[in-house]
């Protein structure tokens, strides 16, 4: 689990690997992440884009950059928190993710970056 804090917003991570949804022998190696997210401002703020860089040790770096997060522009009034789950796929057992989430003050419209913390991605390989 990590957190980090950007502007009064407090973004929470938390992996898993997904063995049911895995197959190590062809390469794919699922991982889940719930995020959580809270306003710790005074400000009401809006969830409008994200950016992931995804580091796989066989596959490089890829970037992931679109709007909001699982179909979902979540407003946060002071105090509010917002969850979701989604995933991520590598083709090693070996990686970490990493962003920033563009958001805007409601009203006010000033847009600003809040930083996803890292994540690291390891299929929990089982020694002998």
């Amino acid at each position: 689990m990590g957190t980090a804090t950007s502007n009064s917003i407090q973004v929470t991570a938390v992996c898993r690997y997904e063995e049911a949804h895995s197959d190590p022998v062809a390469g794919r190696f699922l991982f889940s992440y719930s995020i959580t997210i809270t306003n710790h401002g005074a400000t009401t703020v809006q969830l409008l884009r994200r950016q992931w860089t995804i580091h796989d040790s066989l596959a490089g770096v890829r970037e992931v950059e679109g709007p909001g997060v699982v179909g979902d522009t979540p407003v946060l009034e002071p105090g509010q928190s917002y969850s979701y789950t989604s995933a991520c796929d590598l083709r090693s057992g070996m990686g970490r993710m990493d962003g920033t989430y563009l958001m805007v003050t409601r009203p006010g419209n000033a847009h600003f970056k809040v930083v996803v913390p890292t994540m690291q991605l390891r299929f929990p390989f089982s020694a002998n």
